[in-house]
């Protein structure tokens, strides 16, 4: 593993451990803090898909359409059953009080309206799904379905990332552990722009590998650099014992 290799040999080239502080460069990979990919929660034919490969969204902003008459048209039909239903309910509410309908006619109007209430909030949640929307602010990374291909449930159909707050991640050996804290600044130098850019250690893994005896670094890169992407790869630079 060259992550693996390029810290044990620094820290192997060093007299003893501890003795001296070192100037280290560790290979990074920068990755977005959001993530995801969403899939589609109902069986549909795509109508359209309003975002292209490497386009801008909006949190919020509707990402893909289904073609969902069938399901709007069974909330039409659960809006035109509770209706009546609810009318229905009044009816016999007004000849208990009038003492022209028993109890449990009154009481069952009342069941059916519920029921019916119940079934229109069913197929409202159903068509609900008949769109995706944008979890956050961010960017399409990969377009994974179609315009007018019919998808399952939870199939994948677009690949998104927030790119606005991008973290380096690097792998040290476990025997160097204990000499990073959280808070501590480093510098990340990215080999496609060329710059260095200041970060601070934000996480360190809870667990060593038992193979490679490495843990996971995760730091935070400090400021807007719009020129870095998901994916880059440097080097973290520290001083390191």
């Amino acid at each position: 593993m060259p992550i693996l290799l390029a810290w044990a040999i620094a820290v192997l080239c060093l007299p003893s451990f501890g003795a001296q502080a070192q100037e280290l460069a560790i290979p990074v990979q920068l990755v977005a803090v959001n993530y995801t990919t969403l899939s589609a929660e109902l069986p549909a034919k795509i109508d359209r898909i309003t975002v292209k490969e490497g386009e801008r969204f909006k949190e919020g902003q509707q990402l893909v359409a289904f073609d969902c008459v069938i399901q709007r048209a069974l909330v039409d039909e659960a809006s035109a059953v509770l209706a009546a239903a609810e009318k229905s309910k009044s009816v016999h509410k007004r000849l208990l009080e009038l003492n022209s309908t028993g109890t449990l006619e009154a009481e069952k109007s009342g069941w059916d309206a519920a029921v019916a209430q119940a079934k229109l909030n069913s197929a409202r949640a159903v068509a609900s799904k008949c769109a995706i929307n944008a979890p956050f602010s961010g960017r399409v990374v990969e377009q994974k379905a179609r315009a007018f291909q019919y998808v399952q449930v939870g199939q994948a159909v677009l690949e998104v990332l927030d790119d606005s707050l991008l973290n380096a991640e690097f792998i040290v050996p476990s025997v160097a552990v204990n000499s990073l804290k959280p808070g501590a600044a480093l510098r990340i130098t990215v080999d496609e722009t060329r710059n260095t850019y200041p970060a601070n250690i934000a996480r360190i893994g809870a667990k060593v590998d038992a193979v490679s005896h490495s843990v996971k670094v995760t730091a935070e890169i400090r400021g807007d650099f719009p020129e870095l992407m998901a994916g880059m790869t440097g080097r973290a630079q520290m001083t390191a014992p």
